[in-house]
C-alpha cells in the first residue's frame, strides 16, 4: 500500500520542524487548559460568600419588632427613615435651638463647627435627631458642644442612636423628653473597604477605647458603654429614662431652663 500524501508530507519533514510543530501543539493545549482553569477559579470565587460588610448605618428599627415588644424602641420615631439617613443638616430656630438632623456623615463635625462659629452665642441648645454615623465626627461635635457651654436635647419621638448619644453626652445640660428614642450598640467598620479580621478587631478596640475615654471625660457613667458593648452592631439597646438618669446621660438642671422650641 502506498503511503498517503499526508503521511508523505510528514515523512519528508526534518526533525527540527517536527519538534517545533509538537511544541506549538503542546503550547496550544496548555493555553486551553489554562483558560478552563481560570474559568473554574472565577466560578469558585463567585460562589464563595464574600466577607460581610456592615451597612453604613445599623438597622436602628428592626422590622421584626414593634414598639413595646422585647428589643424594640419605646415608640416609633416621628421622622421617616429616608430623612434620618440623609447627611446631617443644621437649622437654627427660635429660642437659640439648633436642630441637628440626619446621619452623622464624615464632615458633619466641620459643618457643625462652621455653624457654631457663624451663629456664635445664639446657639443655646442642640436638639438631636439622628440614627448615628461617624464616631470621629460625633466625638468632635461633642467636645465642641462642651467647650461652648451648649446644652443638648432629644425631643419627643426624636431618635438619637448609635454614635448620636456621644454628641448628646457633650451637653453641659442634657434632657430626653418623654418618648425620646435613645439607643446604643457596638462600634463597627462602616466603610466599603474590607480589612482583615485582625485589622477590624484592632480598629474596633481602638475606637471603643476612644469612646469610653470621651464619655468618662464627659462624666457619663461607665454602665452606659457596657450596654453598647453587649449589643451587636445591627441591633440597638434602648435606654429607659431611669437608665439615662442613672448613667448621667441626662441631667436635672435642664428641666427648668431649656428653651421650649426643638
Amino acid at each position: 500500500m502506498k503511503p498517503s500524501s499526508a503521511l508523505k508530507a510528514v515523512i519528508s519533514m526534518d526533525d527540527g520542524l517536527l519538534m517545533r510543530g509538537a511544541f506549538y501543539v503542546l503550547l496550544a493545549a496548555a493555553a486551553a487548559f489554562l483558560v478552563i482553569d481560570l474559568r473554574e477559579i472565577s466560578t469558585a470565587e463567585a460562589a464563595r460568600p464574600a466577607l460581610e460588610v456592615m451597612p453604613n448605618l445599623p438597622t436602628f428599627l428592626p422590622a421584626t419588632t414593634a414598639p413595646g415588644a422585647p428589643g424594640s424602641p419605646p415608640v416609633q420615631p416621628s421622622s421617616p427613615e429616608e430623612v434620618l439617613r440623609k447627611p446631617m443638616t443644621f437649622n437654627l430656630v427660635s429660642g437659640g435651638v439648633l436642630r441637628a438632623e440626619g446621619t452623622i456623615d464624615p464632615g458633619a463635625a466641620d459643618r457643625f463647627a462652621s455653624e457654631v462659629e457663624a451663629r456664635g452665642e445664639y446657639i443655646k441648645l442642640v436638639s438631636l435627631n439622628s440614627p448615628g454615623g461617624s464616631v470621629d465626627d460625633a466625638i468632635a461635635m461633642s467636645k465642641l458642644i462642651r467647650e461652648r457651654n451648649i446644652a443638648t436635647k432629644v425631643a419627643e419621638k426624636a431618635l438619637c442612636a448609635s454614635s448620636c448619644p456621644i454628641i448628646f453626652a457633650g451637653g453641659v445640660a442634657r434632657s430626653a423628653e418623654k418618648d425620646a428614642v435613645v439607643g446604643v450598640h457596638q462600634v463597627f467598620n462602616g466603610s466599603i473597604e474590607r480589612p482583615s479580621p485582625e485589622q477590624a478587631m484592632s480598629s474596633a478596640q481602638a475606637t471603643t477605647a476612644r469612646v469610653a475615654r470621651h464619655l468618662d471625660e464627659m462624666d457619663i457613667g461607665a454602665g452606659l458603654w457596657i450596654h453598647a458593648l453587649e449589643t451587636p452592631p445591627n441591633q440597638l439597646y434602648y435606654l429607659t429614662p431611669a437608665e439615662m438618669s442613672k448613667y448621667r446621660l441626662t441631667t436635672d438642671a435642664i428641666a427648668a431652663s431649656e428653651p421650649n422650641a426643638g
